[in-house]
């Protein structure tokens, strides 16, 4: 990809992490997931109206056209008609959903944006009458604001060129709440025209009051393609006037990422989320017994290595494993209160495993659900040891076999301590054996450092550099799976 989509992940991912990031969602994104555009949603109208759509492009006056002759419930219905039906949300939306975005805007009255985030289980505050902005959801992760209505209650839908007219009288409280967005976040611009006359007013009044001093924000275009046009003509014409809106759009500090195909968009939305959970290491680890170390060296090894992951800029995720978790923490914790203002939060998320579960069945149904939420929250997963006391001898800790399926099945990089044996050393056996299964693009280099950690050393705390130097080649790796 350009130099200009990795300036744009690096600013992004920056502005995501300081919670400042946006994302105004535009009809392109509900037509990737099987809902109709805004021309297919008119076009049984104008026929009614005896109009070629296919040669409009003012489709708010055929909306309005069809309402002055026939009332305002046939769009009701063909709206019902179109949009009401359930769908899955593209891979777009789910990736948008996994990311710590708490502000999304929209036009689009379908529920895809709403259904992503809860699938994730996120608790979402949505927003499309003046009331709701008046109220906040408890405990909420993200508010959607559907600027243009739902799809539950299609007669307040903006549509017509009425409902556009009177839009700052009915619904002046969005034009503030959106221009107080534009100014404090940084949006991304997803699968939007920049047709719509609503947003333009109240970009336009941003601009205006803050002249050269507007925020930066960003919007992703598919490029014009002579493919996609009948004739020579139409795609000159196309060409042309994307330039002159990508040049307009320079007005409001958008700045526009071509692309070839819309392919592309998911890649780059996906190697923001790769890049964002690289930050976060997840620890999957247990010890009964220490094999050929002192529990006192692993104990100090684990206290170190927590305090350097955090010192390198890492998070941390952690199901407190028995006898080695503990240690783990606290040396994070240490890291954390010796940087300037930091906060525990920003650094580690910590859950101890449910362990007063008596149905062996119901505890391990729990114990999965658990596993995968805070596997979840990740991208790389570190193993060590894995052994646990089962009646009075020593057994290899399955639950941290399956930790390291999971990881795998949600796309994390795995990277097994193979010198720590146990589980760990199975699991580092089975990567090494098949190393294209786990990284499909992996260099030498980093083959060679995986192979490292499986070396034996006399003191755990020798680990510490190779770890780090396998953690820092992995952050720069795509282990997406075709």
């Amino acid at each position: 990809m350009s130099r200009e989509v990795d300036i744009f992940i690096r600013n992004f991912l920056n502005e995501i992490r300081e919670n400042n990031a946006a994302v105004f969602v535009g009809a392109g994104l509900s037509a990737s997931a099987g809902y109709v555009n805004w021309k297919e949603l008119l076009r049984p109208l104008a026929e009614e109206l005896d109009i070629d759509i296919d040669s409009e492009h003012d489709l708010v006056s055929i909306a309005q056209f069809h309402c002055n002759d026939n009332g305002r419930h046939r769009i009701n219905q063909q709206l019902l008609t179109e949009i009401a039906s359930s769908r899955d949300p593209s891979e777009n939306h789910k990736i948008l959903a996994r990311l710590p975005i708490s502000t999304y805007w929209t036009t689009n009255y379908d529920k895809l944006i709403e259904k992503s985030l809860e699938d994730f289980g996120k608790v979402v505050d949505i927003k499309y009458t003046n009331k709701h902005l008046a109220t906040t959801k408890p405990k909420r992760d993200a508010i959607i604001y559907k600027m243009h209505g739902d799809i539950e209650h299609p007669d307040l839908a903006v549509l017509t060129k009425d409902d556009y007219e009177r839009y700052s009288v009915d619904r002046g409280p969005y034009i503030n709440a959106l221009s107080g967005d534009l100014v404090s976040k940084t949006f991304l611009f997803v699968g939007f025209s920049f047709t719509d006359p609503n947003l333009d007013y109240i970009m336009s009044r941003v601009r205006i009051y803050f002249e050269e001093h507007q925020r930066q924000h960003y919007c992703i275009f598919k490029k014009c393609k002579r493919e996609d046009y009948i004739t020579d003509q139409e795609f000159h014409q196309a060409s042309i006037k994307q330039n002159l809106v990508i040049n307009d759009l320079k007005r409001f500090q958008i700045k526009t990422l071509l692309v070839e195909e819309y392919a592309e968009i998911t890649r780059i939305l996906y190697r923001i989320e790769s890049s964002y959970r690289k930050k976060s290491i997840f620890l999957s680890g247990s010890a009964h017994e220490y094999g050929d170390w002192e529990r006192e060296d692993v104990e100090r090894f684990m206290c170190k290595l927590g305090e350097t992951i955090i010192q390198k800029g890492y998070r941390i995720s952690s199901g407190l494993g028995l006898g080695i978790g503990n240690a783990f923490i606290t040396g994070a914790i240490t890291a954390v209160y010796d940087k300037p203002n930091a906060q525990i939060g920003d650094s580690l998320l910590m859950r101890p495993f449910p362990q007063f579960i008596e149905d062996p069945e119901q505890r391990k149904k729990v114990w999965t659900k658990y596993r995968n939420e805070i596997i979840g929250t990740a991208g790389i997963a570190l193993f060590f040891m894995g052994n646990k006391l089962v009646g009075e001898k020593t057994h290899l800790a399955d639950g941290i076999k399956e930790e390291f399926e999971i990881a795998h099945n949600l796309g994390l990089s795995v990277i097994p301590i193979g010198s720590s044996g146990y589980m760990a050393k199975e699991i580092w056996d089975a990567v090494i054996e098949n190393i294209s299964k786990y990284y499909p693009n992996h260099s030498e280099e980093l083959l060679d450092s995986i192979k490292d950690l499986g070396t034996s050393v006399d003191k755990p705390e020798q680990l510490i550099s190779k770890i780090i130097k396998t953690i820092e080649l992995v952050s720069k790796t795509d282990i997406r799976r075709s």
